[in-house]
């Protein structure tokens, strides 16, 4: 079953392939370390989590790299205002690499949390800026860079092609129109390769360089670290749909000018998370972190269950009502587990065409485009479909959460103390004949020692309350 992909750059679903045998390079854009990643940041991992998860259970191999911006991010895409790990430095009383490191840790925590797969590679910018330089050299040598006062820019007037990915969301900004325009920029959409340190100014993280004592302009870091380790073109390229019109744009513009190659022969870009007041915004300080989330009590799966409900490329609404009906859902999701688990292998014969069909129906979803509400519904179907065993409903589940990543494998089977086990024989047996005051007695008993009971017409479950 083929693997299709929605491909930003083309506009449409494309059949994906490997260029190159059957291992993957994926290259996904990873955390500003300045701040907690919130919520909103969170759900873009976990749909590169997805999408890796996805890719594999196709059968390839993937090469997942992920950069770590630890320099460079300057507080206005428009390279002015000031870089965010020093801003954070001056916020907290601490060095910028104490505050990159600290940010760091913190977001892979939050990842391990979620259950999202470390990458094969993690590159910090500060690693690599060696590789920085090299690659604005090339760009000089070829034409395409600029230098004033403020540092050395690409011109974007000598790509013909500039824009291509962001199409009709392609910036058309005016000089001076809503922004703060540096002084001396050709044309409004060039970006800073390499930004020169203020005069009479010391920066915590600063380089020499060919054209000055500075530091790497944010869109430079992955072009030179993906190329390194990926080659030229890579497989994928993903992120957040706000790096479409500038980030990613500007990734292309070097990659082209520079090599002449494609940066990447896909790109695939995640929807925003939004609350009622609007998208998530550190910069208006109305983000909710995975922190505030473990605080309330909440599972941080239960966060990931949400991000399956919708489509990646969905706008989804985040409210702590939401949230609390995907915890529930989990939770009963995790005593059906339970319970499948604490049964005995049905005699029946194995269904074992239904399973395959089963899977088949599984790996159509998620090779369309990650369609994880689909997939999800079909995980329901099978718990509620009664020509499966309980062994077959574990080896379907078990399999799907390949993908959904909600470690289903770990949750215990459902242990029912004797005492239990006799209070509810009794209560059948009120019920068989009738006696449905001293059955309803016998409930109210079993629920106050801390269990519930669900009758189906296979007869009583009962889970841990």
């Amino acid at each position: 079953m083929a693997l299709k992909l929605y491909n930003t750059l083309s506009r449409k679903k494309e059949v994906f392939r490997p260029l190159k045998g059957k291992k993957v390079r994926l290259y996904t854009c990873g955390p500003t370390v300045y701040w907690y990643a919130h919520i909103g940041n969170l759900r873009t991992y976990v749909f590169d989590d997805l999408l890796r998860r996805v890719l594999e259970y196709n059968g390839f191999g993937v090469k997942h790299v992920m950069n770590i911006t630890d320099v460079g991010h300057l507080t206005s895409d428009e390279d002015t205002g000031e870089d965010k790990i020093e801003l954070g430095a001056k916020r907290e009383k601490k060095t910028a690499w104490q505050v990159a490191q600290f940010y760091t840790n913190a977001f892979k925590k939050d990842i391990k949390r979620l259950n999202i797969k470390s990458p094969t590679l993690w590159t910090r910018a500060t690693d690599y800026i060696k590789e920085q330089i090299d690659l604005i050299k090339v760009l000089e040598k070829k034409g395409f860079t600029y230098k004033i006062a403020d540092g050395v820019y690409f011109d974007t007037s000598k790509l013909k092609n500039y824009g291509v990915l962001a199409g009709s969301q392609k910036r058309k900004l005016k000089p001076g129109a809503r922004v703060e325009v540096v002084a001396g920029k050709k044309n409004p959409e060039d970006f800073a390769l390499w930004k020169l340190s203020p005069l009479l100014v010391t920066r915590q993280m600063e380089w020499l360089s060919p054209w000055g004592k500075g530091f790497p302009g944010w869109h430079t870091e992955c072009v030179a670290m993906a190329v390194k380790h990926l080659g030229l073109p890579f497989d994928i390229h993903t992120g957040g749909i706000d790096h479409i019109s500038i980030h990613h744009t500007n990734e292309i513009a070097q990659s082209e000018a520079a090599f002449g190659k494609h940066l990447a022969r896909f790109w695939l870009h995640g929807d925003f998370l939004t609350l009622q007041e609007g998208k998530m915004a550190k910069s208006e300080s109305n983000i909710i972190t995975l922190k505030n989330l473990v605080e309330k009590d909440f599972n941080p799966l239960a966060l990931r269950y949400l991000f399956l409900t919708s489509h990646y490329r969905s706008k989804l609404s985040f409210s702590w009502r939401t949230l609390k009906g995907t915890q529930n859902a989990l939770a009963k999701l995790y005593q059906r587990i339970g319970e499948i688990k604490s049964l005995k292998t049905s005699p029946k014969t194995s269904q074992v065409l239904n399973v395959k069909k089963v899977k088949e129906k599984f790996l159509q979803f998620i090779s369309d485009d990650l369609d994880m509400p689909k997939a999800l519904a079909l995980l329901w179907e099978v718990l509620k479909d009664k020509k499966l065993s309980p062994k077959e409903k574990k080896e379907l589940l078990f399999d799907f959460d390949r993908v959904f990543g909600l470690k289903l494998a770990k949750v215990k089977k459902l242990t029912v103390p004797q005492e239990i086990k006799k209070l509810l024989d009794l209560r059948e047996k009120y019920r068989a004949e009738k006696n449905w005051k001293l059955a309803d007695q016998l409930r109210q008993k079993v629920q106050k020692m801390g269990y519930g009971i669900r009758d189906t017409q296979e007869g009583p479950k009962i889970k841990k309350l």
